[in-house]
């Protein structure tokens, strides 16, 4: 049922042939040959995949010879991914597709799968990946951002889904991914919103995998992430709708954007239902709630109270669990 974050898989880096590798210049980053083979030539369909998680899977994705659609609000940003997409691989242009999408516009879904369909002929994979976080206090924010996090977060996803999987159940075989969180799990802190729509997300695709029961090779497939270095902090609402992040803190201490996604890339490949993806101490917390719920509420509670503290010290809420947060002084 669960994948999680092994310490024994690695990533494989390309050789540099003896040369010394400039420190600002990425490596082509390489997966083991096993991983991501049955995604090849798949058309897999992400959303949000103009940064962060979507765009790191686009790569890898391409890497392994997937047909990719990218689909986010930015067109710009989309191409440039397409470009070192079709860099990393081998790849035809044809054989990516840029389809801006807006989650909120529900209206132009429909628009959209079509477009996808007649590109490809087919969807064989649809990664849910699009989104936005949050990071303020509950009693401070604005209820219009917790409407805006569930249109977003929820039903976008959901409108999306639906046309994706008619198309799927037509033809009796796919995988629908959908990027949750370990805030879709587990209460989290200064996130009320993003977490109430993560959970949101775990119960429908829950009921949903039931309910397609007599289509065995359909799956639906969650994704839990702990705290990953992603764009995701950056665009995350406030107290305000419009009201940027004044300061997203230091993102170091959390999982590689790459590692993350070469565990997403290998439990899709394995058709994988739900997958754990963290770092410790997050890993952990995922089977004390699993196992031992008690318990797992007391370190929650422990832990949620040094989020509070890190939004109130400027720094990043998921920074400095087990030391004292220190404030950015100007």
């Amino acid at each position: 049922m669960c994948c999680c974050a092994v310490p024994g898989l690695q990533r494989v880096n390309k050789p540099d042939n003896g040369q010394r590798q400039d420190p600002d210049v990425q490596p082509v980053r390489l997966l083991e040959p096993t991983v991501g083979v049955a995604l090849r030539q798949k058309v897999v369909w992400i959303t949000g995949a103009s940064s962060g998680i979507g765009e790191e899977l686009a790569y890898q994705l391409a890497a392994v010879g997937a047909r990719l659609v990218l689909s986010a609000r930015r067109e710009n940003e989309l191409h440039r991914v397409r470009r070192k997409c079709l860099e990393l691989s081998s790849l035809e242009e044809k054989d990516i597709l840029v389809l801006p999408l807006d989650l909120l516009d529900r209206s132009t879904h429909r628009e959209k799968t079509d477009a996808v369909l007649q590109h490809f002929g087919k969807i064989d994979v649809l990664v849910n990946n699009g989104g936005r976080s949050q990071r303020s206090l509950y009693v401070d924010t604005d209820i219009d951002v917790y409407g805006v996090l569930m249109e977003l977060n929820y039903l976008g996803t959901v409108s999306i889904t639906q046309h994706v999987l008619r198309h799927m159940i037509h033809h009796g075989d796919g995988i629908i991914a959908t990027v949750s969180s370990i805030a879709g799990l587990v209460g989290v802190p200064v996130a009320t919103g993003y977490s109430a729509s993560k959970h949101a997300l775990q119960g429908f695709f829950k009921s949903l995998r039931t309910e397609l029961t007599d289509y065995p090779n359909i799956t639906i497939s969650t994704i839990c992430p702990a705290p990953v270095v992603s764009q995701i902090v950056h665009n995350a609402f406030t107290e305000q709708v419009d009201k940027p992040m004044s300061n997203v803190g230091d993102q170091s201490h959390k999982m590689p954007t790459e590692r993350c996604v070469y565990l997403i890339v290998a439990g899709l490949s394995n058709r994988v239902k739900e997958m754990w993806i963290g770092q410790q101490p997050f890993l952990l917390l995922f089977y004390l709630w699993q196992y031992t719920p008690t318990l797992a509420s007391y370190i929650t509670n422990l832990l949620g109270r040094k989020r509070v503290q890190n939004l109130k010290a400027g720094l990043d809420a998921d920074t400095a669990y087990f030391t004292k947060p220190k404030a950015k002084t100007s």
